[in-house]
């Protein structure tokens, strides 16, 4: 299932923060184009560097939030961010919301990290921070209505199911990266570590940052 859009018929302010993201998200990768390897060598999170000095390599845990692999890397993350970002920044507020999605990324940065202390391959991406929006998401719109791209068409989906059979893929699929560490394969991909820790803290943080009783004006 490929998400078009959510119903955001109930949403009451403009989402200006999921919008920034996304123009900072975009403008890194034109940055990391123009610079190349040197530019994600040195601003990207590489567990066995930041083991060796946490201190010196602490902005990396932010500056690899925002950068991408690939165009495709780019915007699909982007695509997610912007139709599951506004709902969640409208129930939290945006000041809240921008603290709530840094957390989410640094959770799934060292979710990966603690399965892959030792790596010297760059982790990149905004996908850790995404997933934990993800999580808040189906917490506080179970129910809502995803525009899914299937076989047949366009068909409205629930949220439960749409991004609880993404979270059961990324956590069936680390599994599989977990083994392939334990047989000491390092290689590039896909962190679904961070995808399942950021969909986590996410969940879990949303508890605390909707608020007493959430806001019943977007529980749909």
């Amino acid at each position: 299932m490929f998400p078009l859009g959510d119903d955001n018929s109930t949403r009451l302010t403009t989402p200006f923060v999921t919008y920034i993201l996304i123009v900072i998200n975009v403008l890194v990768f034109l940055l990391e184009l123009q610079n190349g390897d040197a530019f994600i060598q040195q601003w990207a999170f590489i567990p066995a560097r930041f083991g060796a000095d946490p201190t010196g390599n602490l902005s990396t845990l932010f500056t690899a939030m925002f950068m991408h692999g690939s165009w495709m890397h780019l915007g699909g993350n982007m695509l997610y961010l912007w139709i599951f970002g506004d709902n969640v920044e409208d129930r939290f507020g945006h000041a809240k919301y921008l603290l709530f999605y840094l957390l989410a990324g640094l959770a799934a940065t060292f979710a990966q990290y603690l399965v892959m202390p030792g790596s010297n391959v760059p982790n990149v991406g905004a996908s850790g921070a995404i997933a934990g929006v993800l999580g808040a998401y189906i917490l506080m719109f179970p129910h809502g209505r995803v525009n899914v791209l299937m076989r047949g068409g366009v068909v409205a989906v629930p949220a439960i199911i749409v991004l609880g059979l993404w979270f059961g893929l990324q956590l069936f699929s680390s599994f599989g990266s977990l083994a392939n560490t334990g047989q000491g394969e390092e290689q590039g991909g896909i962190a679904f570590m961070a995808h399942v820790g950021g969909f986590v803290a996410g969940f879990l943080m949303a508890f605390l940052f909707r608020g007493r009783g959430g806001n019943p004006r977007i529980s749909a």
